[in-house]
């Protein structure tokens, strides 16, 4: 059993929804593919915000420093060093097509399925469709996990799950109030994720007010 529900999709400020359905890996591999970075010996794992090696030494590939205040919330500020961009700058030399990585986690999703489409990157593409299709295509690739309402953490879960497609073990999955905050034309969007589940022969079960949806 799957319970979809609102809680946010990762606990860390660099926790996103190309992280969260794996497609990250294989941009990093991309980029790791590319001349410049074979010159330089990058490896995929500089070009991630996890590591020491690749992301910005000030600001911890966080894109922001935060200033603790002692009687009012912390003050974060833009990283001076990198200008948010929270990759260091060698690495942001390296390019696919004419874009680095930072340009890259910048982009919606709409806006990287035409790209990568462009580039004939198919594995990318297909990974980052499910996000598209439950009508995530304004969010960006990098956007932090923390600045998404409820709703859409809940779609990135349910896309997480299309994106698996066909798992051996059937699932009931049950999702509490998914329409909350979306608009009208998304709700069809969301209702074509739900057939997509049930065709691949898995259970959903909705709690929800919307009457278009309950109908």
């Amino acid at each position: 059993i799957e319970f979809v529900d609102q809680n946010p999709i990762g606990r860390s400020s660099r926790s996103n929804p190309v992280t969260y359905i794996k497609a990250y890996d294989d941009i990093r591999n991309l980029f790791a593919d590319q001349k410049l970075s074979k010159l330089r010996g990058f490896k995929p794992k500089h070009f991630s915000f996890n590591v020491d090696a690749g992301r910005c030494e000030t600001c911890k590939g966080e894109g922001e420093v935060t200033i603790e205040m002692q009687f009012m919330a912390d003050v974060h500020l833009l990283c001076e060093t990198c200008n948010g961009k929270r990759f260091q700058k060698p690495i942001l030399e390296v390019k696919v097509g004419d874009k680095n990585i930072d340009d890259i986690l910048k982009m919606t999703i709409d806006q990287a399925i035409s790209f990568f489409t462009e580039l004939g990157e198919q594995k990318i593409t297909q990974k980052l469709q499910p996000l598209q299709d439950v009508g995530l295509g304004y969010v960006q690739l990098g956007q932090s996990s923390s600045t998404l309402s409820g709703g859409e953490a809940q779609r990135i879960k349910l896309a997480s799950f299309l994106v698996k497609g066909i798992t051996e073990n059937k699932t009931l999955f049950i999702f509490d109030e998914p329409t909350t905050g979306l608009h009208f034309h998304d709700i069809k969007k969301l209702l074509a994720s739900f057939n997509a589940l049930i065709d691949k022969g898995h259970s959903v079960i909705v709690i929800e007010h919307n009457m278009d949806l309950v109908k």
